[in-house]
């Protein structure tokens, strides 16, 4: 299914919508780098990264570690936000100082390949929740379109499908563990073309096993095996939890559906409200809407440009989806229990009826 256009609105017109909006935010100074900002957040995260490890070091065996491994969980999620904003270039001007600051943060600190995500990244902002495109949306552990979960109706994969949405929170407390096999998958891949595989591979690598040398050498194995688990779940459910509000439960753009930039970003995303508590447990992505249009923006900026972008979109018709953190986990938990149904008409397109408008 392919937009069409209207007398009133010819495609140039669809084509400029962007640029005009782009136009405003760099005469705001929006686009421009936040230096100060971003390396106090690294000062900081940095500082709270020592501070856990005093205090590892300081309790030694006791199961107060737990709480340890939890507040790591946290620290390390800091670091995963990081290495995404500098794999965006929100930080530094240079590219090359963006790409090893994301190998850095990413790999060093989290334990992610900064290249095997930024692949799979890219893909995403490109077309998000196209199928076919979107990695975001392709078979996995969740069925997040019809297809699939049509797909998934018989023995225990239709059973999990139904109830696929209750279960996809607890499923996070894995999502750390399988974002770091992913990691490392993607450095072994021989046939891969991405620069600097066997370096991040290396550094990936390195991180894990010096992390779990110095919990097995300083903990009770019960105890070392506890804290692994605690960080990688906390996590897991923190990066989870962050992303899935921005596009779960939106619509789903068929394969081969042509849409302008600004209507891509804007119709499949969906910010959450919150506070500057929220803004940090969701390392800016919270302004989702606002991240896509403009990937490069300092994440501090985008709060700021917002209202710029939500008076534009209702000044050009374009619906602008915002709601609370846990309303969105619930539009989410109600979606993936539901995908099925949104499959009963094919010719009931949400994006199409909102462009025929």
């Amino acid at each position: 299914m392919t937009s069409t256009t209207t007398p009133d609105r010819p495609a140039d017109r669809y084509v400029s919508l962007y640029a005009g909006l782009l136009k405003d935010v760099r005469r705001q100074g929006l686009l421009e780098r936040r230096h100060l900002y971003y390396w106090t957040q690294i000062v900081l995260a940095v500082s709270a990264f020592v501070g856990v490890w005093v205090a590892f070091f300081a309790l030694g065996d006791s199961w107060w570690q737990l709480g340890v491994a939890a507040a790591l969980g946290l620290v390390v999620t800091q670091f995963g936000f990081l290495g995404h904003d500098a794999a965006h270039r929100q930080i530094f001007t240079s590219a090359s100082w963006n790409a090893w600051s994301a190998r850095i943060f990413a790999g060093a600190f989290a334990g992610l390949s900064y290249a095997w995500w930024r692949a799979k990244h890219a893909k995403h902002h490109q077309a998000p929740n196209q199928e076919g495109i979107d990695p975001d949306i392709g078979p996995g552990a969740i069925a997040f379109t019809p297809a699939i979960e049509a797909a998934r109706q018989t023995g225990f994969a239709g059973w999990f499908v139904r109830r696929q949405g209750w279960l996809f929170f607890p499923l996070l407390t894995l999502e750390g563990l399988n974002l770091h096999v992913s990691s490392i998958r993607a450095g072994l891949d021989r046939g891969s073309r991405q620069p600097w595989r066997r370096t991040e591979l290396a550094i990936v690598v390195t991180r894990l096993v010096a992390y779990v040398s110095v919990l097995v050498a300083f903990l009770p194995l019960p105890m070392a095996v506890a804290f692994f688990a605690v960080q990688m779940a906390v996590f897991g459910v923190c990066l989870g939890a962050s992303f899935a509000p921005a596009h779960k439960g939106m619509p789903i753009v068929p394969p081969g559906m042509r849409l302008d930039f600004l209507r891509r970003q804007v119709l499949v995303s969906r910010n959450v409200r919150g506070n500057p508590l929220t803004d940090v447990a969701m390392g800016g992505l919270n302004y989702q809407i606002e991240h896509h249009l403009f990937p490069s923006m300092p994440r501090c900026n985008l709060k700021r440009v917002r209202p710029t972008v939500r008076a534009y979109c209702a000044r050009e018709g374009i619906p602008y989806q915002e709601v609370g953190l846990f309303e969105s986990y619930g539009i989410v938990v109600d979606y993936l229990n539901h995908v099925g149904l949104r499959a009963r008409d094919p010719f009931d397109c949400p994006l199409a009826a909102q462009l025929r408008g």
